[in-house]
């Protein structure tokens, strides 16, 4: 339980501009005892502090009031400009009540102000923040100077959005179908046809190549977004430093994927702005019009019954930046070692203290207002483990207060490694014994069962428990219930599945230049089986499925040979794309087409899942095994749910076909080895034959059940 301290009374007082220079060091001072008396307080134990107040900027009867949250600032200023390019602003000092919340309150109500505090500190190990404008933690929209150092100004927001009565999808955890994707991505290829590549309002165009109707086409019934709340989009110069960090990895200086928060309420402007490419030294977001462009593509996903969930990283904060909570309040809101550094087990610069009560509310706080503001269904928490107990379980908890079936899954490492933590906590995982089980953990030396080898402790015992979603019940199980297992091959981390295979086929090498990308891209008749293999056996087994975008077509992912940047890689396949905004990560849909008879597969195994509730909610009791003696890789099941039977094969064999014998009676044929669908190919009984790397899904015809 969170500690509260009883909050008494506090007279708010309406400021006048105290100077209309933010450089200027002319404030009105607190006295010597009330200076005493904060330093005091602020040494015992930080976890005392608790506010309920509202914080951030809050418009109400033509007011607008500021609230931060800092026990060990001994100073806050307001500074306000009428520009985000404006360097002088208004300054007002804020008035610390008991619990450590500083506040200031304005005449008027100033929706698209633009804001940021000064915090002083009596040891200012971040620098000197008196000089360091920092955002609003509570921030709403947010502009930024594209800088390495991401100097941000937060805006006052308050609108009244048409959601034309949208609401959350409602769906059973067990149905669901994730598409792991990432906004710009989706669109930003000419092939997609958008219009306004790139954006948020581009990925929900209709009519185009990309986007919403390509994701529509699938027929999955999710999306997940990589990190879309507002981030640190650059990092330091190539070949130069900050503090004791040298880059000598990322000779981009971006960062393209999102990993590194910088405002955990905004929603991030770069997919607003409709530029070829990130402009640097320039303004971005100014608008807030990233804030109503993220409503209208959730509320276009939901009328086409796609759910929206977000890759959220509340473990650390964006790494490089200069002006967030290191300066607001370092010591409260992070982990730090004893001689003050901070610990860092997110490998990301710092990992946030969320055990602290403030922190935590923040967490939460953020979470419910992507519920209720942006509509939000559910979300992935990076990094997981980093994020202590107590917090993990508020969220759900007061998350499904508000909406019952909203989704919460997680990366369950970081800091340690428990998926069996989390699925006693109701959240589900991602299930890393799936992935590498099933294709491997690299493509050199860790193959897994579609390749006809067993990675590290893999037998067929796992491999069926997999089927029945790696349950607690079975050896080495994870889950609690099997709609905890996230069942995926790849995602945006690591080499795609297409690439996997690539690689483990001896096709084509990780460290050698592409000469012809679309040859790279056109599968081979083994990289196919291979990828249809694997599709069969995801998409089958129960639990919740993700596909990683571009995962159908067996998307490769090339560094560009014609790039400016001194890569050292250019022309090779990338396992690690996450700093590159350019074709490495652009989804071509020209690849699509090329292996269009695995992007076929893919649909009909999707529409399969979709319409057979057996492959998403069969007990376990209804699932039989029958293994091949001759081969310890292959063996098919027997699958009963609400009267339908379901006989699936899996012949994982590099070489050799397999005959498996049929139970009584006659069997339609959905899938083989080379097609799947609801469309009957054959009717066979008695046996089947599987060729090489192949499997398929028979159903009893109902007249002799």
């Amino acid at each position: 339980m969170k500690t509260k301290i009883i909050q008494f009374a506090a007279l708010i007082f309406i400021l006048t501009p105290i100077s209309n220079s933010v450089g200027e060091s002319m404030f009105y001072s607190s006295s010597k005892k009330n200076k005493s008396e904060i330093d005091s307080q602020s040494v015992k134990n930080l976890n005392t502090y608790y506010s309920e107040k509202e914080l951030g900027a809050i418009i109400k009867e033509g007011k607008t009031i500021f609230r931060l949250f800092t026990p060990n600032a001994i100073k806050v200023v307001l500074c306000t400009f009428e520009k985000p390019e404006d360097e002088n602003g208004n300054e007002y000092e804020m008035v610390r009540d008991e619990n450590a919340v500083w506040e200031v309150e304005l005449e008027g109500e100033l929706n698209g102000l633009y804001y940021g505090y000064k915090v002083f500190h009596n040891n200012n190990n971040e620098g000197e923040s008196e000089n360091i404008l920092c955002i609003d933690p509570y921030a709403k929209a947010v502009t930024t100077f594209n800088t390495y150092k991401n100097p941000r100004k937060s805006i006052v927001w308050n609108d009244n959005f048409d959601w034309e009565g949208d609401d959350w999808i409602q769906r059973d955890w067990r149905d669901l179908i994730i598409y792991e994707m990432h906004i710009r991505d989706m669109t930003k290829h000419p092939s997609a046809g958008a219009d306004k590549p790139g954006t948020y309002s581009g990925l929900v165009e209709e009519g185009n190549k990309g986007g919403i109707d390509y994701i529509k086409s699938l027929g999955v019934n999710t999306v997940e977004l990589l990190p879309a709340q507002e981030f640190g989009n650059i990092e330091i110069p190539f070949e130069d430093s900050l503090g004791e960090k040298f880059n000598t990895w990322n000779p981009y200086e971006r960062n393209h994927w999102g990993y590194m928060t910088a405002a955990y309420f905004a929603p991030e402007a770069y997919y607003s702005e409709n530029w070829e490419e990130l402009k640097w030294n320039e303004w971005m977001g100014k608008s807030g019009k990233q804030v109503t462009d993220f409503k209208n593509m959730v509320k276009e996903f939901h009328k086409n019954n796609i759910a929206v969930m977000m890759d959220v990283v509340y473990n650390h904060l964006s790494e490089y930046e200069i002006g967030n909570l290191k300066q607001i309040d370092r010591e409260y809101y992070f982990r730090l070692d004893e001689d003050g550094n901070y610990i860092a087990e997110s490998f990301c610069g710092n990992d946030l203290m969320t055990e602290r009560p403030m922190m935590r509310r923040l967490i939460v706080e953020s979470v419910l207002y992507w519920m209720k503001e942006y509509h939000v269904d559910g979300f992935r928490f990076d990094l997981g483990k980093l994020i202590d107990w107590e917090t993990i379980e508020e969220i759900i908890r007061e998350a499904k207060k508000v909406n019952p079936n909203v989704v919460f899954v997680c990366e369950p490492w970081g800091g340690g490694y428990d998926p069996k933590g989390f699925s006693l906590r109701g959240w589900g995982s991602w299930n890393d014994q799936i992935r590498n089980g099933i294709k491997g953990e690299n493509p050199t030396t860790g193959l897994g069962w579609i390749f006809g080898r067993y990675f590290d402790n893999n037998n067929i015992e796992r491999i069926k428990s997999y089927v029945n979603g790696t349950l607690i019940s079975d050896t080495l199980g994870l889950f609690q219930k099997k709609e905890h297992s996230v069942n995926y091959l790849a995602s945006h981390d690591g080499y795609t599945l297409g690439d996997f295979i690539r690689i483990a086929n001896g096709d084509v090498k990780n460290d050698e230049v592409i000469s012809d990308l679309d040859k790279n891209v056109e599968l081979t008749e083994d990289q196919l089986r291979h990828n249809k293999l694997a599709a069969l056996f995801l998409l089958t087994s129960q639990g919740i499925t993700m596909i990683h975008s571009g995962q159908e077509f067996a998307r490769s992912k090339v560094i560009p040979k014609d790039i400016t940047v001194n890569d050292k890689q250019k022309g090779m396949i990338d396992h690690n794309s996450y700093e590159k905004d350019n074709e490495t990560n652009f989804i071509n849909y020209d690849h699509a087409d090329i292996n269009s008879e695995l992007l076929n597969y893919y649909k009909g195994l999707i529409s399969l899942r979709n319409s057979e509730e057996a492959f998403r909610r069969a007990d376990y009791d209804n699932i039989k095994f029958h293994e091949q003696i001759t081969d310890k890789f292959s063996f098919a099941y027997t699958l009963k749910h609400n009267g339908d039977t379901f006989f699936v094969i899996f012949n994982p064999s590099q070489n050799l076909g397999s005959t498996f014998y049929l139970p009584d009676g006659d069997w339609e044929v959905l899938v083989n080895e080379e097609s799947a669908g609801l469309d009957v190919l054959e009717v066979v009984n008695g046996r089947y034959k599987a060729p090489k790397i192949s499997g398929a899904v028979l159903k009893k015809v109902k007249s002799q059940r």
